[in-house]
């Protein structure tokens, strides 16, 4: 796990960006109204959006407020249409169409929640949809936006691939191309989210949430904090990322758009190399912090929300629970009293779902493999299972195998997985295993 920060804009004296010298001397508001996107922007994306998405709840977590001594409250983006909040910037973007452009049809690319975003709005307003999807992505997500009417075409080995070829077919037919996240509606109608999270919850004080292009934490930035200047408060908002995936804080370092060579995560909804143009103008002058999470942790925070809060979310959903988890807050020196984490989505593959709960539990001590090396005489597995019952531990596989290049002749090779009670628990049974004599190896 590492920790990025950035600056904090809320108020004039605490901004210390290299990417602007005059935040440190203009008020809040001064900052606010140079931005590409105000108040008024999503306040009208608001209006646009009644009867077309739905409120989503605030669920409380009794067990995250206990950790860290706050209250927190999940917004269950997981819970909107579509399965995410992408079907908010992309309606306002498509519902603001001409008339003619909205004939010639749009063009976009997306892992999934973008997709399936563009697809229901284009559903919902009459426009043809053609969707460029990554070879790799997963089938409910790809079966999911076939069935809202778009028209998907795999291209493409990551997101980036599918983007461009979306940009090529653009150019060539004058189909309106639908960004992810670099656009003026597309932020305006994300941070809707953000007037709604304080309707609901207007004591808060700290909201988190993941980010990847950036269209989201800028739009929700942009409403919390104008919002909070209006009622002469100051809230913070947080950003995270997936530290295998985390293109802002080099960027916010270098205040340039610093791309990546690599992107490898599970949470493919944030898999973006390069921050958005306009989502990072934003950032930069209004986000407190950009912090980072591992994979591991990511793997805890989905298992912990599907366990403690009954909440199915996608690994790009459950970042900021994951960052709350992990004591990030203490670690950046806040005492927060009321917390808001927006799940930004819950479009998971079941196939994925199943690695990362098996990963979280490991993760967590909960799930134990053991390589162990023996003789072959009778009654060695006998006894292992001996051990391994008589210390409340559950056996779900064993692999046990008599043949093998690295095996020497009477050599048995045994792996068992098992389910534990944590780490300590784990621990306990592996020191059971060596006292009767067995060299128990741990895979991961």
């Amino acid at each position: 796990m590492t920790q990025s920060t950035t600056p904090a804009t809320s108020a004039p004296a605490q901004a210390t960006s290299s990417s602007s010298e005059s935040s440190q001397t203009r008020s809040l508001q001064e900052i606010l109204d140079g931005l590409p996107v105000k108040l008024a922007d999503i306040e009208a994306a608001a209006e646009l959006l009644k009867g077309v998405i739905v409120t989503t709840p605030l669920e409380h977590s009794r067990a995250l407020s206990r950790q860290i001594g706050a209250e927190v409250e999940f917004k269950c983006e997981n819970l909107q249409r579509a399965g995410s909040f992408k079907v908010r910037g992309a309606y306002v973007r498509m519902a603001r169409l001409s008339e003619e452009e909205k004939k010639r049809g749009v063009v976009a690319a997306s892992a999934g929640n973008h997709a399936q975003g563009v697809a229901q709005a284009a559903s919902r307003l009459g426009i043809k949809a053609r969707i460029y999807m990554p070879l790799g992505v997963a089938l409910p997500k790809l079966s999911a936006t076939r069935d809202h009417g778009a028209e998907v075409v795999l291209h493409g080995n990551n997101v980036d691939e599918s983007l461009a070829e979306a940009q090529r077919f653009a150019d060539a037919t004058g189909a309106v191309f639908v960004h992810p996240f670099d656009h003026e509606d597309i932020i305006a109608g994300q941070g809707t989210i953000g007037l709604e999270l304080l309707e609901q919850y207007p004591e808060v004080d700290t909201v988190l949430m993941g980010v990847g292009g950036g269209g989201l934490l800028a739009g929700v930035a942009v409403a919390i904090k104008s919002k909070a200047a209006q009622l002469g408060r100051d809230i913070r908002v947080i950003g995270v990322q997936a530290e295998n995936a985390a293109a802002y804080p080099p960027s916010l370092a270098a205040d340039a758009l610093v791309p990546l060579e690599k992107v490898s995560t599970i949470a493919d909804g944030i898999a973006v190399g390069r921050p958005g143009q306009l989502p990072f103008q934003i950032i930069r002058e209004l986000v407190d912090d950009v912090v980072t999470v591992s994979e591991d942790a990511l793997a805890r925070a989905l298992v912990f929300l599907l366990e403690r809060s009954k909440l199915v979310v996608e690994p790009a959903g459950a970042v900021g629970v994951a960052a709350v988890q992990e004591g990030l807050l203490a670690e950046m020196g806040l005492n927060p009293k009321n917390v808001a984490v927006v799940l930004s989505g819950g479009n998971v593959d079941p196939l994925l779902m199943l690695k990362v709960i098996q990963h979280g539990l490991q993760a967590a001590g909960r799930f134990l493999t053991v390589h162990i090396m023996l003789e072959d005489r009778p009654g060695e597995l006998a006894t292992i299972s001996r051990i391994i019952s008589e210390n409340d531990a559950n056996v779900t596989r064993v692999d046990h195998t008599r043949v093998g290049g690295s095996l020497a002749m009477g050599d048995v090779a045994i792996t068992i997985d098992m389910e534990t009670k944590g780490r300590e628990h784990s621990e306990l049974v592996l020191q059971a295993l060596r006292a009767e004599g067995f060299q128990p190896q741990v895979r991961q």
